[in-house]
């Protein structure tokens, strides 16, 4: 009896749920043909970063820093957290907070160097590919809207 209804079960769900294969796997995407009717957008041009730095709003670099608050404080008082203070640090030598340890990697890069507009943007926008072997696990900022704002405010913190 019970093999009768374990066939009866696998021929009722064969009629059901089909096993139909597509003749070609996948779905076809439809991109739009560069022939100049209109339908590609020309590619925008990319906006040198000491114009956005110029343009930086400091106040939505501070919204911004809120990422960095996990690791990092901006406070006068200087305390350190996972990362080294904050403040203070535009134009600061790089890996030079005494109390804090940095990676050994860190340490290297650091050689006559300070943190200024270029580096900042290099590091903020991938750490571990300007400093290998970085210990700071943050991804990078993508937009360079939101690292010019972020190093206009890092600018403030005197």
């Amino acid at each position: 009896m019970a093999l009768i209804f374990v066939m009866v079960t696998g021929m009722a769900t064969g009629y059901i749920f089909s096993d139909h294969a597509p003749e070609q796997p996948g779905y076809i995407i439809e991109v739009a043909d560069a022939s100049g009717d209109g339908a590609a957008k020309e590619a925008e041009p990319e906006v040198d970063f000491a114009t956005l730095l110029a343009a930086a709003d400091a106040g939505k670099g501070e919204r911004v820093a809120k990422k960095c608050a996990a690791c990092h404080t901006f406070d006068a008082d200087m305390a350190n957290k996972t990362g080294p203070h904050l403040f203070g640090v535009f134009d600061r030598a790089i890996a030079s907070v005494g109390e804090f340890k940095y990676s050994d990697a860190m340490h290297a890069f650091s050689e006559g160097k300070v943190w200024d507009a270029e580096t900042l943007n290099k590091y903020l926008t991938k750490p571990k590919d300007l400093v290998p072997g970085t210990a700071m696990a943050f991804a990078g900022l993508n937009k360079a809207e939101d690292r010019a704002n972020l190093i206009g405010y890092l600018q403030t913190l005197k």
